[in-house]
């Protein structure tokens, strides 16, 4: 988070922390005095964008005025974000590329990111990111692309901007994970909301997506399981898979799927450590 200067974050993320109970006392002095250098630093950053529509619908009135500005100072702007996108580093950069890309009037830029995505082996999270640049930009229609071993297609119109435009079920595997571990393990159920929110992005259109949308009670029961088992083992360092499953009453007869769940998600985490 700071190195991408996102330092509202870093403040929520460390003023949950020193909340939390039942970690080594040198960890609460380190998270205490880096909470305090980041308010003395940067006293006015917060987390993001506002729950105001019509802060929301300013700020970003006041990005496409400013891609309009520097289209008309500059006829290659747009070449030039583009580059940035598909020729650059993944880095913050690429990102705020992807944001000014969402308010050209270009309409070559649709077809220039869904050819790129189709030839190029992306990173699954890029690959979201691109999706959602071009919904924003209004874009329709199928766009086909290799997301880990598989050739899915998804539409554009229908690719999620936030968590509230995910089916009902995405979100209650999370809600079924709070409820397990809220209360006596609140730092865990913090990294679960994390890595949920970033494996759902890049399995979205896949089988392994479309396997948690059955309405299956069972189902939500088994993702809940595997995300807190991954968590746990990256936090822990120790699998207590027998206890997870009984918590979440996935038996013997459902362990085949939940191992393939467990399966997905750590191939997701791993591939994020290599990247």
């Amino acid at each position: 988070m700071l190195e991408n200067e996102r330092y509202g974050e870093a403040k929520e993320l460390l003023a949950f922390l020193l909340r939390c109970e039942g970690q080594d006392q040198r960890h609460y002095e380190e998270w205490q005095a880096l909470l305090e250098w980041l308010e003395a630093a940067f006293p006015s950053s917060d987390a993001g964008s506002s729950d105001d529509p019509e802060e929301d619908g300013d700020e970003a009135e006041m990005t496409r005025r400013m891609v309009q500005d520097k289209m008309a100072q500059d006829a290659g702007y747009a070449d030039k974000l583009l580059d940035t996108v598909m020729n650059g580093p993944l880095t913050e950069q690429t990102v705020l590329a992807l944001e000014q890309l969402a308010y050209l009037d270009r309409p070559e830029v649709d077809d220039a990111l869904a050819a790129w995505m189709k030839e190029r082996p992306l990173h699954p999270l890029l690959q979201f990111r691109v999706l959602q640049t071009m919904r924003r930009r209004g874009a329709t229609g199928t766009v086909s692309l290799i997301r880990g071993s598989e050739t899915v297609s998804v539409e554009v119109e229908h690719i999620p901007l936030g968590p509230g435009e995910y089916p009902e079920v995405i979100q209650q595997v999370l809600e079924r994970v709070a409820e397990k571990t809220e209360v006596h393990e609140p730092t865990l159920y913090y990294f679960a909301q994390e890595l949920w929110s970033q494996f759902i992005m890049a399995v979205y259109g896949t089988k392994d997506y479309y396997s948690m949308l059955d309405n299956e009670e069972s189902t939500l029961d088994i993702w809940a399981a595997a995300l807190q088992d991954t968590v746990s083992v990256s936090l822990k360092g120790v699998r207590d898979e027998e206890s997870i499953r009984s918590a979440y009453g996935v038996t013997d007869t459902m362990r085949f799927r939940y191992e393939q769940a467990c399966r997905a998600i750590r191939q997701f985490v791993s591939a994020g450590m290599e990247n």
